[in-house]
């Protein structure tokens, strides 16, 4: 989990960056790109987790915890 960890502080850093853009009220269009690339960052280590966790519940048999992740998935 560590490269989650570290793919969560580079998005960190993406929206610290953001507010510093958005307080400086710089150009509408590189705002929006930089809002893109945080958005696109968190949906990739969001597929990450949720990719090997259900490889862990399948190679688990735990048909009950992959319920689950289907549940709070399909809320989305």
């Amino acid at each position: 989990m560590n490269d989650v960890i570290l793919r969560l502080k580079r998005v960190g850093g993406q929206v610290e960056g953001l507010i510093r853009m958005i307080e400086r009220e710089e150009e509408c269009s590189q705002v929006i790109t930089q809002f893109q690339a945080a958005k696109a960052a968190l949906d990739n280590t969001f597929s990450l987790v949720l990719h090997r966790n259900l490889k862990e519940c399948m190679n688990n048999d735990d048909s009950k915890s992959a319920e689950k992740i289907l549940k709070l998935i399909s809320k989305q």
